[in-house]
């Protein structure tokens, strides 16, 4: 027990404030510190045996807990919930909803599960957490479906959280959404070298949304203090808005995409309202600690606030914001996959359904149809392939899958056009009678289908441009329960950070991309098993439970940070009695918990 050394003094105060103790150890594993200070106090001898008192009480059959040893399940957020936030209500905001109707051409209502990564990520937390989701009604039967205060329990199989829906005008979703949101931040924050366009009337109708949204979160909240998650870039202005009607609440906000840096933010030209808004928030989150250090840099140029870097908080306003990174990830697909066909089985069925010759190679990507996701780039790449290695010709298949997506916004009308030209061409020039080396499908697919996809294929292509994590990585890896299968995975995903058995390409490089593509094609089923076994290690174990209890400790850790100060306080006085050279870890920070 040793091993912790001072941090054990931690222990007995933690205890004392309620933590739990799946919170305690968690805390000193993530923020563990050393004070040279305490260590030399003479109280330190009586702190230290409490200390060690109070860790033994948190021992199981003479075995430490570790936090890299808990699991991670609804169960863990359930308990998080009862033991450190007792009566929270969880409160989650998207644009996108988790459950959509649309009616049929013959009346019918059809109900529809999205295939989106932030869905996918958020669904079974809310589930957990008997939550209430707030988000835009946009299916043509959204209306139809909900009560008189436009709520809806679900999921419809087995009810356990409620949604609640929002709705806006076609001239509110036209600049809120496909405006300001995907016209202007989207570009902006992807650097994928398209131009970022914003117009005062798209902003004026992001603004009006993000009003109306937090009207609705005020109307939503039983209490003054409920824990609100408030989801990606079409909300940046929603955390502030929040904190005016509820300032006890703790607000955190999650960043699903990348942060740019703070050169290419300043082009926006309401970007000290878009930090000033995200500021409201208790806690924000990014993929990536990349991330995280870009936003706090443009608060540093743009803001007049105190940026505590070496505990990841900004002082601004009277208020203290945690900027933490906190890396997103998927629920284990066990029940998913033990619903779906053998690897064998899924390998023959793909090839039938798409006409690709039973001894290819199948190469897979997966996505909505983007220009962050590099589909150009990969076709180019395989036309590389075929330049330097011309005896691949008709032994290789790439299948994209391509969901359609803003296809009224001209940026995607035209790569959707360019797809379909490379393709064409890419077919004529390789093709034959029977082989096509491009099979293009602008469809969205569902889940079911698209783990089937991944599980028929040899390699599977993730190569964004630029990408907050990119969870069709993960995915990929999850569904390969036969240890099989090569993943390429683009420098500049946020998924690259975590999955390093990959094979990692620089996308704008075919001809690197080429290399890897060949490397994967001779690679031996060892080495594949080798790399993917470590990989479904890594996504199992870090699992979306485990990033949402990550922000839900550190919420639990706010709504103590008044105690904290006081213990704090008193703890100081007692290893140094004169008060000589005592400064409090939580003196800079206003309490801003255990980071």
């Amino acid at each position: 027990m040793t091993q912790f050394g001072v941090d054990l003094l931690w222990v007995p105060i933690l205890a004392s404030l309620g933590l739990s103790a799946l919170a305690i150890f968690i805390s000193m594993s993530r923020h563990r510190r050393q004070y040279s200070r305490a260590a030399a106090s003479p109280g330190e001898d009586v702190a230290s045996e409490a200390a060690r008192k109070a860790l033994r009480e948190f021992e199981k059959n003479g075995q430490p807990v570790d936090a890299a040893l808990v699991t991670w399940s609804p169960q863990t957020l359930r308990k998080i919930l009862a033991e450190d936030l007792p009566d929270a209500q969880v409160i989650v905001v998207s644009n996108r909803e988790p459950y959509i109707h649309n009616e049929t051409k013959d009346g019918e209502i059809e109900l529809v599960v999205p295939a989106s990564g932030l869905v996918s990520a958020l669904e079974p937390i809310t589930r957990a957490c008997a939550g209430t989701w707030i988000a835009y009604g946009g299916g043509s039967a959204d209306r139809r479906t909900v009560d008189s205060d436009d709520r809806l329990q679900v999921p419809p199989a087995r009810p356990s959280y409620t949604l609640r829906r929002v709705w806006l005008s076609e001239e509110e979703y036209q600049g809120y959404y496909l405006g300001f949101a995907n016209e202007g931040l989207w570009p902006l924050c992807h650097i994928a070298f398209t131009r970022p366009i914003f117009r005062s009337a798209d902003w004026d109708a992001y603004e009006a949304v993000n009003r109306k949204f937090a009207e609705t979160v005020v109307a939503e909240a039983r209490n003054e203090r409920p824990i609100v998650l408030v989801q990606d870039y079409h909300f940046a202005l929603l955390p502030r808005m929040i904190r005016e009607h509820l300032p006890e609440a703790i607000i955190i906000t999650f960043w699903h995409i990348p942060w740019p840096n703070s050169e290419v933010f300043s082009i926006c030209p309401w970007r000290e309202r878009i930090l000033d808004g995200l500021l409201g928030s208790s806690i924000i989150g990014f993929h990536t600690q990349f991330h995280a250090n870009n936003f706090m840099e443009s608060v540093d140029r743009f803001m007049e606030s105190r940026i505590e870097r070496a505990d990841a908080a900004i002082s601004y306003g009277g208020q203290v914001t945690l900027v933490h990174a906190y890396p997103i990830s998927i629920e284990w697909p066990d029940e998913l996959l033990g619903g779906l066909p053998s690897v064998e089985e899924c390998r023959v069925r793909i090839r039938s359904r798409f006409g690709i010759p039973a001894d290819a190679k199948l190469c897979v990507g997966v996505e909505r149809l983007d220009y962050i996701k590099g589909i150009l780039d990969r076709f180019h790449a395989l036309e590389e392939l075929f330049d330097r290695a011309p005896d691949m010709i008709g032994k290789v298949v790439f299948l994209q899958i391509a969901a359609p997506s803003r296809g009224t916004l001209p940026a995607y009308k035209q790569l959707h056009d360019e797809c379909l030209r490379l393709a064409d061409d890419l077919n004529r020039r390789y093709g034959c009678e029977g082989y096509s080396p491009v099979v293009m499908v602008a469809e969205h697919h569902k889940q079911a289908d698209v783990y089937e996809l991944y599980r028929a294929a040899d390699i599977c292509l993730v190569t964004s441009l630029h990408d907050g994590m990119n969870l069709v990585a993960k995915e990929f890896v999850a569904s390969r329960d036969d240890e099989q299968g090569v993943l390429l995975l683009s420098t500049f995903a946020g998924a690259s950070r975590e999955l390093l058995e990959a094979l990692i390409v620089n996308p704008y490089d075919a001809a690197m991309m080429s290399e890897a593509m060949l490397q994967a094609l001779a690679m031996e089923p060892g080495e594949q098993r080798e790399r993917m076994r470590r990989m479904r290690e890594i996504v199992r174990d870090n699992n979306v439970y485990r990033w949402a209890g990550s922000m839900l400790l550190d919420a639990a850790r706010l709504r103590k940070r008044g105690d904290l100060d006081r213990v704090t306080a008193s703890y100081d006085r007692a290893i140094d009695p004169a008060g000589d050279n005592v400064v409090s870890m939580f003196e800079r920070k206003q309490a801003v918990g255990l980071r």
